[in-house]
C-alpha cells in the first residue's frame, strides 16, 4: 500500500471515528433534560438526519437512538423530526435494515406518536403501520416489542387512530405475542390490546374476536408486577363496554384468583384488579351478585383500608354500583362492613372528586330502604355530607352529590338520633326531609316523641318558620298533632317555656308519652 493510500483510509478512518464520537456524544447528552435544550439550539436535528443513511451500520442505529431520546422529551422536538422529513426515511429503514436498526427507528416512531393525536397521525400518514405489522412478524423479541410499542403510542389517542391500527392487523399479532415467553414482549402488547379496547365497545369487541381474553386471562398470576398491571387494565378496558363482553371477562375463569391479586405489593396492580371488579359490576345485579358470591365486596373493603389516595377510587366506585342494583345487593355491601370504610374515606381523603364518588356510593347504600339508611346513620356520616354541600370551598361535583345523597338517604331515614342534629344545622331544602321523617316516625312511637320534647327538638321545630301551605308547614303541623295542644301552642308561653326548662314533671312527660294522636 502506497503512502498516499494510507493517508486517504486514515482520513475516512478518521471521518468514521468523529461521526461514531458525535453520535454516541449526541444520545449520551439526549438522556438528561438539561442538555435538550441546547443540543436543540445547536440544531442537532439537522446533523443526525443523514447520518440515518450512513455507510455504518452502528452510526445510524445510534443517529436514530438519539433522535428517539430527542423525540421522546418533547412534543416541540418530536414535531421538529416530523418537519424534518425524517419519518419517511426511518420507515423505509424499518424494512431494510438489521434487527438492531429497527428497534432504534421503532423507538423514534414510538416517542413521536406518544405526545399528540396530530403526531401520531402524522407516524400514520408516513406509512409507519404497515412496517410496524412487519415488524411485529419478525423472529426477534425485541424488534417485536419496539413495534408493539409504537403501535399502543398511536391507538391510545382515539377511536380514528385506534381503527387504523386495527386496519393494519395488528390485534391477531398482539394476541400472538402475549404467548410468547419474554415477558416484556407479553406486557407491551397487553398494554397496546389495552389502548386499543378502551375507545369503543366495537373496537373492544374486535379485540375479543382474536381471543384475547383467554391468553390474557391466563397470565393474570404471572409473577411479574408490571405484566399483572397490564393485564388487568387491558381486561377493564375491554370490560367497561357492554354486558356481553364483560360476561365474557367472566367466564374466563378469572375470579376468585383475580382477588389474590388485591393483596399484591405493587399498588398499581391492586388499582388495576380493583378497576376491573368496578366495569364488571356496573352493568347488571347478576354479574355483581357473581362479584359478591366469590367474596368481591369483602375484598374491595379490605383494599380500601389498606390504600390511600387516588387508588381508592375505583374500590369506592365498585361499592357504589353493587349497593345501586338491589336492596339485596346493597346489603351485601353493609355486610360487609363497607360503610364504615367509606366513612374513613370520607374523613380521610382530601381530594374533591374522591370525596364526591365516596358521597355518591353512600347515597347508592342508604337509598334503598329505612335498614339500609339506618346503616349509613350510625357511622354518622350525616354532618359530614352536609358539611360538604355547604362548603363553598368543596367542587360544584361534590356538592351536587353531597346533597343527592344527603337526600336519597334522609327520604328513608328513620333513625332519629342521627336525623336530631339536622333540625340545627340543615338548610331549608334539606331540612324538609328531615322535617318529613319525624312527621313520620313519632306518630308511631310514644318513647320518641317523649325523647324528642327532653331534646329540645320538639323546641326546635316550633323555632322554624315556614311558608303557611308549604310542604315543611304539613310536616310541622303532623309533629305538633302528636303532642297535647297545650304543649304546643304558641298562646300558652308560661307552658312553653315550663316544659322546656330542666325540671319540668314526670307526669307531663308521662302525659306526652301517653298521648294518641290524632
Amino acid at each position: 500500500m502506497t503512502m498516499s493510500q494510507r493517508q486517504v483510509l486514515q482520513v475516512f478512518e478518521t471521518y468514521q471515528k468523529a461521526r461514531t464520537q458525535f453520535v454516541q456524544m449526541v444520545a449520551e447528552l439526549a438522556t438528561r433534560p438539561q442538555n435538550i435544550e441546547t443540543l436543540q439550539n445547536a440544531g442537532v436535528m439537522s446533523l443526525l438526519r443523514p447520518l440515518l443513511l450512513d455507510a455504518v451500520p452502528t452510526i445510524q442505529q445510534t443517529a436514530a437512538l438519539a433522535l428517539g431520546r430527542l423525540a421522546n422529551y418533547n412534543d416541540d422536538l418530536a414535531e421538529a423530526v416530523v418537519k424534518g422529513d425524517i419519518l419517511p426515511q426511518l420507515v423505509y429503514s424499518l424494512a431494510e435494515q438489521n434487527r438492531f436498526y429497527k428497534k432504534a427507528a421503532a423507538f423514534v416512531l414510538r416517542a413521536v406518536a406518544k405526545h399528540s393525536p396530530e403526531l401520531a397521525q402524522a407516524v400514520v400518514d408516513c406509512g409507519a403501520l404497515d412496517a410496524l405489522v412487519i415488524s411485529l412478524e419478525e423472529f426477534d423479541p425485541g424488534v417485536k416489542e419496539a413495534a408493539a410499542w409504537a403501535l399502543g403510542n398511536i391507538a391510545r389517542h382515539n377511536g380514528k387512530l385506534s381503527q387504523a391500527v386495527v386496519d393494519a392487523g395488528v390485534v391477531p399479532l398482539l394476541v400472538l405475542c402475549i404467548q410468547e415467553p419474554e415477558i416484556a414482549l407479553k406486557r407491551v402488547a397487553a398494554s397496546a390490546l389495552s389502548d386499543i379496547a378502551k375507545h369503543s365497545p366495537e373496537l373492544a369487541q374486535t379485540v375479543v374476536d382474536t381471543g384475547a381474553i383467554a391468553h390474557l386471562a391466563q397470565v393474570i398470576l404471572n409473577p411479574d408486577a408490571k405484566l399483572k398491571r397490564q393485564v388487568f387494565s387491558a381486561l377493564s378496558q375491554i370490560a367497561k363496554h357492554t354486558v356481553d363482553v364483560a360476561e365474557m371477562v367472566v367466564e374466563a375463569e378469572i375470579f376468585p384468583a383475580a382477588l389474590a391479586c388485591l393483596k399484591d405489593p405493587d399498588e398499581y396492580v391492586r388499582k388495576n384488579v380493583t378497576t376491573l371488579i368496578r366495569e364488571i359490576t356496573k352493568h347488571t345485579p347478576e354479574l355483581s351478585q357473581i362479584i359478591v358470591n366469590v367474596g368481591g365486596v369483602a375484598a374491595v373493603v379490605d383494599y380500601l383500608g389498606d390504600s390511600k389516595g387516588n387508588v381508592r377510587l375505583p374500590g369506592i366506585m365498585m361499592l357504589g354500583y353493587v349497593a345501586a342494583h338491589s336492596e339485596n345487593l346493597a346489603m351485601a355491601v353493609i355486610v360487609s362492613k363497607g360503610v364504615p370504610q367509606l366513612a374513613i374515606c370520607l374523613e380521610e381523603e382530601q381530594e374533591d372528586h374522591i370525596k364526591a364518588a365516596t358521597a355518591w356510593a353512600f347515597g347508592q347504600i342508604g337509598r334503598h330502604t329505612p335498614e339500609h339508611a339506618r346503616a349509613v346513620a350510625v357511622v354518622n356520616v350525616f354532618p359530614k355530607l352536609l358539611n360538604l354541600y355547604l362548603d363553598t370551598k368543596s367542587s360544584e361535583d361534590l356538592q351536587v352529590k353531597a346533597k343527592k345523597a344527603l337526600k336519597s338517604i334522609l327520604q328513608k331515614c328513620t333513625y332519629l338520633p342521627a336525623l336530631e342534629p339536622l333540625l340545627y344545622e340543615a338548610p331549608s331544602n334539606i331540612l324538609k326531609h328531615v322535617i318529613c321523617q319525624f312527621s313520620k316516625v313519632l306518630p308511631h312511637d310514644s318513647k320518641a316523641r317523649r325523647l324528642f320534647v327532653t331534646s329540645g327538638g320538639l323546641k326546635k321545630v316550633q323555632e322554624i318558620k315556614a311558608e303557611p301551605g308549604s310542604a315543611i308547614q304539613e310536616y310541622i303541623n303532623a309533629i305538633n298533632s302528636c303532642y297535647p295542644e297545650e304543649i304546643v301552642s304558641s298562646s300558652e308561653r308560661f307552658f312553653f317555656n315550663r316544659y322546656y326548662s330542666p325540671g319540668y314533671s314526670e307526669a307531663l312527660l308521662e302525659r306526652i308519652e301517653n298521648y294518641q294522636p290524632i
